[in-house]
């Protein structure tokens, strides 16, 4: 049962991600009591203590990234209301899926937009201007500006969570 809320919920944050460029707090926050009462519903008490552990790791884990790596508040509860349905072990391997996930997508735009062949040989004039100073450049506005893009967590958050979810499923069918 509580698979079905949490996809749920991330198709609603994924809709809001990608048409608003917002994860919304009515998410988030039920999301999160959503899932200690369903945990305490379904296997009781002990289920609880991880549900809230999953939630504490895997928000403190997105604070950090939003302190240090400008990921945005929407995508640290929403990662947190992840790791109070899957637990710490769950929804830390959900996290990192959708930071691999959501960086593939990111590269994918990156050179759709760009192109890969533009990538290349920015990249490698960058790369010479280092090596002739010996010390590293920073790029310039105009470098930049490609890298600054959205990077919708909220889908990617989705798919991760259907592979760790199915991934016990699909364990079954090959054993």
């Amino acid at each position: 049962m509580s698979s079905i809320f949490l996809i749920g919920l991330l198709i609603v944050a994924t809709i809001t991600d990608v048409t608003r460029h917002k994860i919304y707090n009515w998410t988030t926050y039920p999301g999160m009591l959503l899932a200690m009462i369903v945990h305490v519903c379904e296997r009781g008490w002990p289920a609880l203590q991880d549900s809230v552990a999953g939630l504490l790791v895997c928000g403190s884990i997105m604070l950090l990234c939003f302190v240090l790596f400008n990921v945005g508040g929407g995508d640290v509860k929403l990662l947190a209301m992840m790791g109070a349905f899957l637990g710490v072990q769950r929804g830390i391997e959900a996290l990192l899926w959708t930071f691999v996930l959501g960086s593939l997508v990111g590269m994918a735009i990156l050179i759709w937009q760009a192109g890969a062949l533009n990538i290349l040989i920015g990249t490698a004039r960058h790369l010479k201007l280092v090596v002739r100073s010996r010390s590293w450049i920073p790029l310039t506005e105009k470098e930049r500006q490609p890298l600054e893009r959205w990077l919708f967590l909220a889908p990617s958050g989705l798919a991760a969570a259907c592979l760790v979810q199915g991934r016990p499923l699909i364990d079954s069918w090959i054993n």
